[in-house]
């Protein structure tokens, strides 16, 4: 063989050894995030049944949505019964209903125990008002008050 033939063989052994050698680091870097990853799955799945078991237990429907455990306030359609809300919607749906008339979210607030004086406690309430009325269980009437639907 010629020299120079057999100099190219060693040079481009030379660099298919540097080129293995990323690849193999490339490729253990890419094992270890992978097995993360893995990790990471289990543990938000295992987070995720969890929380279903939980509110489950809570008396809450629950579903999944996008991978995610959401409670469910069903559209108010014909067919589907108050009892098919959240024990706690129940509640302020029974509130606003045992008013004499359109109430205030500080007036439900009250029936039904809250800290009225603390703003951040009522902010939770008037979202699951306005839920309420958005799914047709409740009338938002346009000064912010709820009325029950006849």
């Amino acid at each position: 063989m010629e020299p120079e033939v057999v100099e190219r063989i060693a040079a481009r052994r030379a660099e298919l050894g540097e080129l293995e050698e990323q690849l193999a680091k490339q490729l253990s870097e890419v094992r270890a995030e992978r097995d993360e990853l893995a990790v990471a799955e289990r543990v938000m799945q295992r987070m995720g049944e969890q929380i279903a078991e939980e509110r489950a237990a809570a008396g809450s429907p629950v579903v999944q949505v996008a991978g995610r455990s959401v409670r469910l306030v069903p559209d108010r359609v014909p067919g589907v019964a108050e009892s098919a809300l959240p024990a706690e919607y129940q509640r302020i749906l029974v509130a606003v209903r045992q008013a004499a008339g359109p109430v205030a979210t500080r007036q439900i607030g009250e029936v039904l125990g809250l800290e009225v004086g603390v703003r951040g406690k009522l902010e939770p309430l008037r979202g699951k008002l306005s839920k309420l009325a958005d799914r047709g269980w409740l009338h938002k009437r346009p000064d912010g008050r709820f009325t029950v639907r006849p």
